[in-house]
């Protein structure tokens, strides 16, 4: 088919007289007497004996086409009619439709057209045309003036072109059912003002239409042409390697006839379905006039007789139309059916997880404590049971995992304190401790005050690591609320920022308690050094079994100047120089120190474990809920009254689905009443 982009082309092709080149160069083998007889006998009209059983199955695939089912994804059996500009589309089409279409000069399909063809005994045809959610009814004499109107509408008054498609249907004595799209002609080289890009805006309606697997591809081509450059072939390949869905119509037989046979039967562009040569309709021929003289040449032409009858002629085109439609809808439809009913569950589904509209605070206070409910019941299981069934995939939503694993952390890089002390020059701090707190006092004797000093300033060496730990454990677990707490308020815009604000404000204050508590912690153990813990006692006497070794070590020199202790190696020639008694002292603190600093340690990272479990729990069964409603009741909170409006989000959602929930409700309704028919015609 061919758009103008002027009315007048129209009404000029209608009074235009075909030159002589375009006449028919073997009319002279139907004679008048011949042709005169043919006529007096009336024609077997397009129409085949898959009519009845392919309307049923046509229309239920039309009323969902008309429906639009294909927007929400489901690919509907279509016969695709593509071809190189001036390859004979047009005259193809209006043989089948029997009707005339608009032609011009260069190309001027502009829209998908979708061709509904319908047989029907009333003599008198009944034409539309459906665009724009609007129906123009037309008749034979003006029906190529409103296609190029409609066009205009559609994709403007200039030379451009347009995805939107126009649907023509045409119910007239004789025509074959068949549903069909026609898609502009192919060129390469712009003209007439036509824009610089329309080969690329042609090539991406055409793949549009033709890439799906439901699609059979209707490919025109002259038989004039070497069939494999062809761009419509190209085109087709890219999308239909086999050529399993590409059925060939080889136009203008009649003017290239030589060669024919050949091109047809080798098939060296691997054409699936088959080719049907076709005669065009010349001048002013009526369409019966035109399929008598297709059959006659077909049969008396010397090149043309030698091709296998089942592969010339429009009638036969048409019977092969029709027959490859039903194959391909009957093939199709059971997945359509499940598609439709997948597609129509899933959108009901969501649409009940929508909110329901809430009309009344009472209904919105009843929905805020639900969620406050659930939010307390989600936290309660990902913090402090260990279950994970809502996050199984978020591994940082499994958080008593992630809590331990922080907590082992901390506690290794508190033990490493320990292991990176400086051994080289071992007991040297305390010897200078004791050194300084010697005084009027019994020899040998330990002052409580040297040890403290050693503990102080160890206690200072890890004072910030449980300020970093806290700080680090409260960041993660406020992302894990505001996450737990944005998921159960999706639905509701004013209640999310109203919670997020009161998350992030409970977890400063909880932090900001953890930090004072932990710092209390570590001034505790600088001015203390207190334990009831049996191992403290067990440790030191066990490290103090090595003094007589190491005093040896320190006092004969003739022995090695490593020492084992325990776990560790250490050295003594620069204690040598020392007074036994000193060294002795300062062992004795020592192996006092390194006992009870694993006292310290472990009393760091158990105090911080159970506080951590405390906050948590206090969070999630009171502290949460508790800030969530003084948030919600303070003026800039907006009250429980904001949940009674709706967010654009959520409204423009219920929207689209309930379109298309009614869209594929319709949808099911149409098959199922095919169906139905389809039944009624078997029986």
């Amino acid at each position: 088919m061919a758009l103008v982009d002027t009315k007048t082309s129209a009404s000029k092709r209608r009074t235009h007289t075909h030159s002589s080149s375009e006449s028919d160069d073997y009319s002279s083998l139907v004679d008048d007497s011949d042709q005169a007889t043919a006529l007096d006998v009336k024609h077997p009209p397009l129409i085949s004996t898959y009519n009845d059983r392919i309307r049923p199955l046509l229309n239920c695939i039309d009323k969902l086409r008309q429906l639009k089912v294909m927007q929400e994804g489901i690919q509907l059996p279509t016969i695709v009619v593509v071809g190189d500009q001036s390859s004979g589309k047009s005259s193809v089409l209006e043989s089948l439709a029997q009707i005339s279409l608009p032609r011009a000069q260069g190309i001027c399909t502009r829209v998908p057209l979708i061709m509904r063809l319908q047989h029907h005994s009333d003599p008198r045809p009944q034409l539309h045309l459906e665009y724009h959610d609007k129906t123009v009814v037309t008749d034979e004499s003006r029906i190529e003036e409103d296609i190029i109107t409609a066009t205009d509408e559609i994709a403007g008054n200039g030379k451009g072109i347009s995805h939107t498609p126009l649907t023509l249907i045409v119910k007239k004595k004789g025509v074959p059912d068949l549903t069909m799209v026609d898609l502009p002609g192919i060129t390469r080289v712009p003209v007439h003002g036509q824009p610089e890009d329309i080969y690329e805006q042609i090539a991406a309606i055409i793949n549009e239409y033709i890439t799906p697997e439901e699609s059979i591809i209707l490919n025109v081509l002259s038989a004039s042409v070497d069939f494999s450059t062809c761009e419509s072939i190209r085109m087709s390949q890219r999308v239909d390697h086999t050529g399993e869905r590409t059925l060939a119509v080889v136009t203008k037989a009649d003017k290239n006839p030589e060669g024919l046979l050949e091109k047809v039967t080798a098939d060296d562009v691997n054409i699936g379905l088959g080719y049907i040569c076709v005669r065009n309709r010349v001048g002013k021929e009526s369409y019966e006039e035109a399929r008598v003289k297709e059959a006659k040449l077909f049969q008396s032409h010397p090149l043309l007789r030698l091709v296998d009858k089942s592969m010339v002629g429009i009638p036969v085109l048409a019977d092969k139309l029709v027959e490859i439609q039903s194959t391909i809808i009957s093939k199709c439809l059971p997945d359509i059916v499940k598609k439709i009913n997948d597609k129509l569950t899933g959108y009901v589904g969501e649409l009940n997880k929508l909110p329901r509209k809430m009309t009344s605070v009472a209904e919105a206070m009843t929905v805020f404590m639900r969620i406050i409910g659930s939010v307390k019941e989600s936290l309660r299981k990902i913090l402090i049971r260990g279950e994970f069934e809502e996050y199984p995939d978020v591994k940082s939503m499994h958080c008593t995992a992630r809590l331990s694993e922080m907590l082992n952390e901390y506690s290794v890089k508190l033990q490493l304190t320990t292991e990176t002390e400086q051994k080289e020059y071992f007991l040297m701090e305390e010897i200078k401790v004791l050194e300084e707190a010697r005084g009027i006092a019994l020899p040998n004797f330990l002052p409580r005050t040297a040890f403290l000093t050693v503990l102080n300033k160890k206690v200072k060496g890890i004072a910030n690591m449980p300020v970093e730990f806290v700080s680090k454990l409260w960041v993660y677990i406020e992302e894990v609320v505001i996450n737990v707490l944005m998921s159960h308020s999706d639905n509701y815009p004013p209640l999310q920022a109203s919670m997020r604000r009161a998350g992030h404000n409970l977890i400063a204050k909880m932090k900001e308690v953890s930090v004072t508590r932990v710092k209390e912690m570590v001034e505790m153990e600088k001015i203390t050094d207190y334990t009831c813990n049996p191992e403290y006692t067990m440790i030191w006497n066990k490290l103090m079994l090595h003094q007589p070794g190491f005093m040896a070590a320190v006092t004969d020199h003739s022995k090695p100047v490593e020492v084992e202790i325990e776990w560790f190696k250490v050295g003594v020639l620069h204690l040598r120089r020392y007074d036994r008694d000193v060294v002795g002292q300062a062992f004795d603190m020592k192996m006092r120190m390194m006992a009870y600093w694993k006292i310290v340690l472990r009393r760091m990272v158990d105090c911080m474990a159970l506080h951590m479990l405390f906050s948590i729990q206090d969070l999630v069964n009171q502290g949460l809920e508790r800030e969530i409603v003084d948030e919600m009741m303070v003026p800039h909170g907006g009250g429980i009254e904001r949940m009674l409006d709706e967010s654009p989000v959520v409204a423009g959602k219920r929207e689209k689905l309930n379109r298309s929930v009614k869209l594929l409700r319709e949808s099911k309704d149409s098959v199922t009443n095919m169906m139905d028919q389809v039944a009624a015609y078997g029986d």
